[in-house]
């Protein structure tokens, strides 16, 4: 048996479909369920269970001895909400149980990291352990997940295996509107004007979600990868927002004109995101201990995702 944590999710509902096209059907689901946008994420998937994510520290007591692996990919990703407690619930709390449920049961565990615990990039974007205690994220979205990595490096006590993965600009069908790329292609869709919040030339890599969830379960492949952060990403689909833009354009076959570029953007809190010029995955021990490269380019993926991509509302920023 295997639980996945915010199954209903982006990332979470491609890793059950990759799972279910590996073999593995005996998977019990965790999240919250009533938003039924986010539930059709889960339409044709096979599984035993739904669990909603607060009663499934109570539902691990009972059943512990039944589960062989968690992977937790659950959490609020919401880079806009400041409400710092939003996040220490629901993203490092959380995480912290069922860290402790795992150690105390010795059940294998897999976690979501994130690239933005990176911040600025003042110490780079490699996986290295020792530069995690002097982490500068830029949000509270970013600080929670650093807060958790710093937490279990720091274990004495840990889980059989354990191993956290840092996603660098994933993307794909599922995912919420509010991203960047999905809103690129739906405003290109309808021929709605693109609006890049300044230059556009800053420039970052893209991951398809294939490719992520392919590293994640290469883990399990993998003695090397216990007691390891990793970045998952795809450097070789590093690109200006503006180019980005463009390339959605052609793809869909609509007018570049669309695109304009808002230089008047003052969003101080934004703003700053949009300072780190380039953001990019050192992917090295994602080679060495995994046997992990991307494979999908980025306009085979943009293709695929303008082709396939199941676009939801984004979701109130106040949820509980």
């Amino acid at each position: 048996m295997i639980i996945v944590t915010g199954a209903a999710g982006f990332i979470g509902s491609c890793l059950v479909r990759k799972l279910n096209n590996e073999g593995f059907t005996h998977l019990v689901l965790a999240d919250d369920f009533s938003d039924e946008l986010k539930n059709k994420n889960l339409e044709g998937k096979q599984f035993i269970e739904k669990v909603h994510r607060k009663e499934l520290m109570s539902w691990t007591e009972k059943n512990h001895q039944l589960v062989d692996f968690i992977f937790h990919i659950g959490a609020r990703t919401d880079t806009t909400e400041f409400d710092t407690a939003i996040f220490d619930e629901l993203n490092l709390n959380y995480s912290k149980n069922l860290w402790e449920k795992c150690v105390k049961f010795q059940i294998p565990f897999i976690y979501a990291s994130s690239a933005a615990t990176y911040g600025m990039g003042e110490f780079g974007f490699e996986d290295n352990h020792e530069i995690v205690e002097k982490l500068k994220p830029l949000n509270p979205y970013g600080q929670s997940k650093n807060e958790f990595d710093k937490r279990v490096l720091r274990q004495i006590e840990c889980p059989p295996f354990w191993a956290g993965f840092k996603f660098f600009n994933v993307f794909g069908p599922n995912q919420v509107s509010q991203f960047v790329i999905s809103k690129f292609i739906h405003n290109a869709k309808q021929n709605k004007p693109i609006v890049i919040n300044g230059d556009g030339k800053q420039q970052r890599a893209y991951c398809y979600v294939d490719d992520a969830v392919r590293g994640i379960l290469m883990a399990l492949q993998s003695e090397k990868a216990n007691a390891e952060v990793i970045n998952i990403g795809n450097s070789s689909n590093l690109i200006s927002i503006n180019d980005l833009a463009r390339m959605i354009c052609r793809i869909i076959n609509v007018d570049a004109a669309i695109i304009t570029n808002d230089l008047k953007f003052e969003n101080t809190d934004r703003k700053r995101e949009r300072e780190i010029f380039k953001r990019y995955p050192d992917t090295n021990k994602a080679k060495l201990l995994l046997g992990f490269e991307a494979e999908v380019g980025l306009e085979e993926a943009l293709k695929k995702v303008v082709k396939n991509a199941n676009y939801i509302k984004s979701w109130p920023k106040k949820r509980t």
